[in-house]
Order: structure tokens, then sequence, then C-alpha cells
């Protein structure tokens, strides 16, 4: 799909993808996590972006809730994890931590977003799909999918510009 259509079929990720440009473009790279988290939430109250900090996500095991939860950065429409980074790079460590959310929190889609880097850098993953097609008729281009709650997971090549 080509990209000056993507906004069309999932506009929430190409808003929140949005914000986060504006927020490395006034900050640059450098500063720590929390600065970029804070950064963003200003960014998106302005943009009119409905969002939640920090989230609590409880985790099951065998049908029994852990005395413990998962803090998520940011959920974004109710709809959207946001997982903010501030490393040189994104690792398959993060990749699996974003999985790990969706997969507790039952949303299907998630960003990563690193600030750390020159340049913004983001990864959309969704959740629960395994044709190549997200079940939203969001576009596949930027999307790193992962196979349903078997546990395996694939990495789609990236789509060339």
């Amino acid at each position: 799909m080509p990209q000056q259509t993507a906004h069309l079929n999932d506009p929430e990720t190409y808003a929140i993808i949005g914000a986060a440009m504006a927020v490395h473009t006034e900050l640059g790279c450098g500063f720590l996590e929390a600065v970029y988290k804070a950064a963003l939430a200003i960014e998106l109250r302005r943009r009119g972006m409905p969002f939640e900090r920090e989230v609590a996500l409880p985790i099951v095991y065998r049908g029994e809730p852990l005395p413990l939860s998962y803090r998520v950065d940011v959920i974004c429409a109710r709809a959207v994890i946001v997982e903010v980074k501030a490393a040189p790079g994104l690792s398959g460590i993060d990749h699996a931590q974003i999985i790990n959310y969706l997969r507790a929190s039952h949303l299907q889609r998630g960003l990563l977003l690193n600030f750390g880097a020159r340049s913004l850098e983001y990864r959309r993953v969704v959740w629960g799909y395994s044709q190549g097609i997200p079940p939203d008729g969001a576009p596949a281009d930027d999307v790193e999918p992962a196979s349903g709650p078997q546990g395996r997971h694939r990495r789609w090549p990236q789509a060339k510009p």
C-alpha cells in the first residue's frame, strides 16, 4: 500500500508517529526515556489524541493472576500500545517486550518508538494475524506481525521505500 494512504487505514498509529517525530525534532537524541515520555504526552495532548500513561497490565499464569503486572508506557485511543525507548537502536528484546504487552492487554497494535538515534526509529507491531493482512485493514508496509497465541513470532522483511 502506498505510503501516502497509510494514514487513511490506520489513523491512530499515523498520528502517534507524527507526534513522536515532532518530539524528536524538538529535543533530538541524548535524553533519558523519561524526558521523551513526558514530551510525547504533551504532544499527544496538544494534538487531541486520547491516551493513558503507565498503564498496569495484569499477568495471568494458568488462570491465576500473578501478584505483579507489566507497566506499559502509553496506551493511545484505547487501542495502540506505545513503548518508548532512548537507546542506540531497537533490539529483539524490545520487540519481544511489545509482543508480551500486546498479549497481556489483548490489544492488536503496538508501536516501538526509539528516540535515542539521530533520526526517530519506529516499528509498528500487529499481534494476532498470520496472513500478512492486519485484521483492521491497516497497511502492512511497516508492520512486524507476530503469529497468534501459540507464541511463534515472525518478522516480516522491511518494506522498501
